[in-house]
């Protein structure tokens, strides 16, 4: 084993990412907070607690997770109907379900969800935080309740006059630093320092715009077990399962995407199962002490990538200097003004967004191009886990649509025997195609249905096969299946419904020319 190395200007980058990370992790956590319903500590320990153990134990080094958007939107109603003390247990149910889908391997599924779902994914992530922002410009929120939907935000009071240009001037200013940073020095991350140079100019000349002090005071102690007070019964259990089982689904679908979209900026692959167990631990824990639970979070981990953090060190100092900024530094980032913070988040979604997409959408199939604008748009207006799930629904079934258009059929006559040679698999989408390939009454005695270049895929198929032997048998033929594979004969073997009689191939080692005998077809023929 070789001596131990110390990297400073490794280590500096990433305490500094972390640093970073943890300023704009401050006002996400308390808005948050006061979507889901709850004080603003609730939501500061939901992103200390779940940022520390994820960073330390997570399938992601670099990646960022706290209290979400996503996750608010859910548990405001439980908490209105109920109070926070049902939110805590329903987050330890969360955590409870995803460690069970990470032990399962659950996260491997997350590979079923196509290249477009991701585009549109990030897009709608990208407006979706963009429009998070608008509240900042705003004196007065909308009325709670009073408007549904993505843009209810847009209903509120807006700034006017020079408060209003003074936002709009920092936040400007804000994103200028951030862009020509990097053209002049790598010695600091560029939005920390956007950050700083902002706050530290608003503060000397005395300006008079809102910070983060504004929307709520971040002073607070360390976190402090407490075991949920509910009565455990089943009537509680009836009434969190349906919130737990829906945040555990979002918060890990938010997760793995991010996972994935983090991989391939990083270049790293794998971590899935890791990453569900970890989310869940951390949920699990942060119910006990107080937090509203969270997920993996796409701004602060693009920041954390962006600004030079790679390893797990950037995401242990983002939550390390959150709990210092809760625990002695509250006066000081209360000071931070909060346009410096919008113009952070604001680089990110433009570098978030994929501008890539109008291009390629020129050059791909229109379903694809239409799945990218549909998961866009579900994702703003509903939320990210329905967004997912239209995204792969509607995949699926063109890829089905196009497979079942695939399948088609070679035939030969060799004496009294007609040969059929498929190709393409044969599924609940193509049976009848599959059913039109054969002229049974013009047929010879003798027929054989060739699999080699074929696929039994489902129940469908073998309904399929089983009708199409019956129709032969009743016209007083044979019908033989030919070149099935193991996995296809075991399949016909499982259904019960056809009976064969088979030989092994010596060149393929699979079952050839199986004659079909029909058990127990209309009524026993």
């Amino acid at each position: 084993m070789g001596p131990i190395t110390f990297d400073f200007n490794r280590t500096k980058i990433e305490i500094l990412s972390g640093l970073t990370v943890a300023l704009a992790l401050v006002p996400e956590a308390v808005a948050f907070a006061i979507v889901a319903g709850v004080e603003p500590l609730v939501g500061l320990y939901a992103a200390f607690i779940v940022g520390l153990i994820t960073a330390c134990i997570g399938g992601r080094p670099g990646m960022i997770s706290g209290a979400t958007g996503a996750l608010a939107v859910v548990m405001v109603a439980l908490v209105a109907k109920h109070g926070v003390e049902y939110l805590f247990v329903t987050v330890v149910l969360m955590g409870i379900m995803q460690i069970i889908a990470g032990v399962l391997k659950l996260g491997k599924f997350i590979r079923l969800v196509p290249h477009p779902v991701m585009l549109g994914f990030v897009n709608g992530l990208a407006i979706v935080i963009f429009l998070a922002q608008l509240t900042q410009f705003q004196t007065a929120p909308a009325p709670v309740g009073e408007i549904h939907g993505p843009f209810n935000m847009l209903h509120g009071t807006w700034m006017s006059g020079s408060t209003l240009y003074l936002m709009l001037g920092l936040v400007a200013l804000t994103m200028f630093i951030i862009w020509i940073t990097p053209k002049v020095t790598n010695f600091i991350p560029a939005p920390l320092a956007g950050i700083g140079i902002v706050a530290a100019f608003v503060i000397v000349l005395g300006i008079d715009v809102p910070r983060v002090g504004d929307m709520s005071s971040i002073e607070g102690g360390l976190p402090v077990f407490h075991i949920p007070d509910v009565p455990f019964n089943l009537e509680t259990l009836k009434t969190i399962l349906p919130y737990s089982l829906i945040l555990a689904s979002i918060g890990l679908i938010e997760s793995l995407l991010t996972l994935n979209l983090i991989g391939e900026i990083k270049e790293e692959r794998g971590g899935a199962s890791q990453e569900c167990v970890a989310q869940g631990i951390s949920n699990t824990v942060t119910g006990f002490f107080g937090g509203m639970g969270g997920c993996a979070m796409i701004g602060q981990s693009m920041i954390n990538v962006k600004s030079g953090g790679r390893t797990r060190l950037s995401g242990i100092s983002a939550s390390l200097f959150l709990l210092c900024f809760i625990l002695f530094g509250s006066q000081i980032i209360e000071e931070i003004p909060l346009a410096a913070l919008v113009g952070v988040m604001f680089m990110v979604v433009i570098g978030t967004f994929a501008w890539q997409s109008f291009s390629i959408m020129r050059r791909i199939p229109i379903t694809d191009a239409l799945v990218i604008v549909l998961v866009t748009i579900v994702t703003v207006w509903h939320d990210l886990a329905v967004a997912v799930i239209v995204g792969v629904i509607v995949s699926a079934l063109a890829y089905a649509w196009n497979a079942a258009r695939r399948i088609n059929v070679n035939t030969e006559i060799k004496e009294d025997t007609k040969i059929y040679m498929l190709e393409g698999p044969l599924f609940f989408g193509s049976v009848d195609v599959f059913s039109s390939l054969f002229t049974i009454k013009s047929d010879p005695n003798i027929v054989i249905v060739d699999f080699k270049n074929s696929r039994v895929v489902d129940q469908s198929a073998l309904q399929a096969i089983e009708v199409l032997a019956a129709k032969y048998t009743q016209s007083g033929k044979e019908i033989r299946l030919r070149h099935l594979t193991r996995d296809c004969h075991k399949l016909l073997n499982r259904a019960g419904q056809l009976m064969i009689d088979s030989d092994d191939d010596p060149e393929y080692g699979l079952a050839v020319d199986y004659k079909v005998k029909l058990g127990r077809l209309g009524g026993g023929h």
